[in-house]
């Protein structure tokens, strides 16, 4: 490991090490390697690192299969679907027969599927363009994020599969099959827990092409068609492991610099980016102290557990070190790095193709107006290309907060500068070291090193867009 820790070669080593625990998921072997590898790290730069430990859950599906009128289909699981409750743990073993309904990328509405499997296209409903009416400034010297292609290109977070599963639930459903219409050719799509929603019915993936030789089959038995679908799960409780290091400054004020390093494949992009990350900025803080340099606030550097399997982390961590009168620190600024990656597109023979461009990124911000002017002209200094600020101010008093790791802080009242991308294979097995943006990444760095020196010079209650004193008497942690 070289001794600079803000450099592309020390952090493309470390996210090698992560992926190299692959996968990293919530309570598995490689999650608790994960946990591990980032703690002595943490130690290693001098921090005082800590482990926080909530309870969360390991989703399994054992067997996974789709049979249609003698035909076998090549399948994957709907992550965390057929659960009873939100709480269920033990083991369901779902065998239905049904006759298939086909919606389409349309709602279920008056359609009859009591008793039947339902039949959908995922859409990705949100594009770049939608994300333009909260833009503050934007960083694109090259031309490249305003083009038609990249306003129209979809991130893969924003789904129909939500509204898909409660509305065939409550229609009398037995099944679903979700088409991944809008991905390339790849069934490992691997869905978060969207933890509002309960997915009680048994669901799997099948690729567009898949999609199409199942249309044709069930299409020459007209309504008669039916499917046999199979899901057999397991759901148990475990430990979550969130890794806290701090680095003692003169006061109780405190900034959190934050990604997370659990993945479900090999998560290089997401999150062993961000979490390098933060374990650089945690080397090099580290090492001015250990040279004499003792800052006016604290820093906590933290990578978290949970990000896949409902955010129980987060919202712990919100609550005992944000909404809790006795918390040791008082945090004044979240600064959240996630996923430096590389554009990709669908290619013509399906598949991930590499477009060597930087994905378009945002910075969600809910910071008053000189603050937002300093990182403006950062993004610019540094090179952030293809990077939007985003105005986060009135999404913090909305319950959904922001589309980020940093949303339950937000919502809780912390100042937040938040960075974010949505490169299409952010939930698939092609998240491997390929996709890193290595030129970006010690601009990133560079960029949250500024902020950090920034804040510490600031007065803490005064860094959101509405002061402390008035932030208090708002409602909070609506989570």
């Amino acid at each position: 490991m070289t001794s600079v820790p803000l450099s592309e070669e020390a952090m493309m080593a470390t996210i090698a090490d992560l992926v190299a625990l692959a996968p990293r998921a919530t309570g598995t072997p490689g999650g608790e390697r994960a946990a591990d590898y980032v703690q002595s790290r943490l130690d290693a730069a001098g921090l005082r690192a800590e482990v926080l430990e909530v309870p969360s859950f390991r989703w399994q599906a054992h067997e996974c299969a789709l049979e249609a009128e003698g035909s076998a289909f090549d399948v994957a699981p709907i992550l965390h679907s057929a659960l009873p409750a939100h709480d269920w743990v033990g083991e369901r073993d779902h065998r239905v027969r049904a006759r298939v309904v086909d919606i389409g990328a349309d709602r279920i509405g008056r359609r009859d599927v009591r008793g039947a499997i339902v039949l959908f296209d995922l859409t990705f409903d949100m594009t770049l363009a939608h994300s333009l009416p909260l833009t503050r400034y934007l960083h694109d010297p090259a031309r490249r994020l305003l083009r038609r292609d990249v306003l129209m290109s979809r991130n893969p977070y924003v789904t129909s599969l939500a509204r898909t599963m409660t509305d065939a639930t409550t229609a009398g459903a037995v099944g679903v099959i979700g088409v991944l219409r809008d991905y390339p050719d790849s069934k490992n799509y691997h869905n978060e827990y969207y933890r509002r929603t309960l997915f009680s019915l048994p669901g799997v993936w099948m690729t567009r092409a898949e999609g199409a030789r199942l249309r044709h089959v069930l299409a020459e038995r007209g309504a008669d068609g039916t499917a046999s679908l199979t899901l057999q799960v397991a759901r148990t409780e475990v430990v979550s492991r969130s890794v806290i290091g701090v680095l003692p400054g003169r006061s109780r004020d405190a900034v959190v610099v934050q990604s997370h390093h659990d993945s479900v494949g090999p998560g290089a992009v997401e999150d062993a980016s961000g979490t390098a990350e933060v374990i650089a900025l945690a080397e090099y803080c580290g090492g001015e102290a250990a040279r004499g340099r003792l800052r006016e606030k604290t820093l906590l550097f933290v990578t978290f557990d949970t990000h896949f399997t409902g955010y129980q982390a987060h919202q712990a961590f919100a609550r005992r070190h944000v909404l809790a009168r006795r918390s040791p620190w008082r945090i004044v600024l979240n600064a959240t790095i996630e996923h430096i990656g590389l554009r990709a597109v669908e290619g013509r023979d399906g598949g991930f193709a590499a477009t060597g461009e930087v994905e378009p990124r945002g910075i969600f911000v809910n910071v008053n107006l000189p603050f937002a002017m300093r990182l403006a002209r950062g993004i610019r200094r540094h090179g952030l290309h293809a990077t939007t600020l985003l105005d986060a101010t009135a999404l913090e008093f909305f319950a959904g907060g922001i589309p980020t790791d940093a949303s339950f802080t937000l919502v809780a009242g912390v100042p937040t500068v938040s960075l974010i991308s949505g490169p299409l294979y952010l939930y698939d097995d092609a998240d491997t070291i390929e996709r890193i943006d290595r030129s970006q990444l010690v601009p990133v760095a560079r960029f949250f090193l500024d902020v950090i020196d920034d804040v510490d010079r600031r007065a803490g209650a005064l860094l959101g867009f509405l002061p402390r004193s008035l932030r208090l008497l708002l409602p909070r942690g609506r989570w």
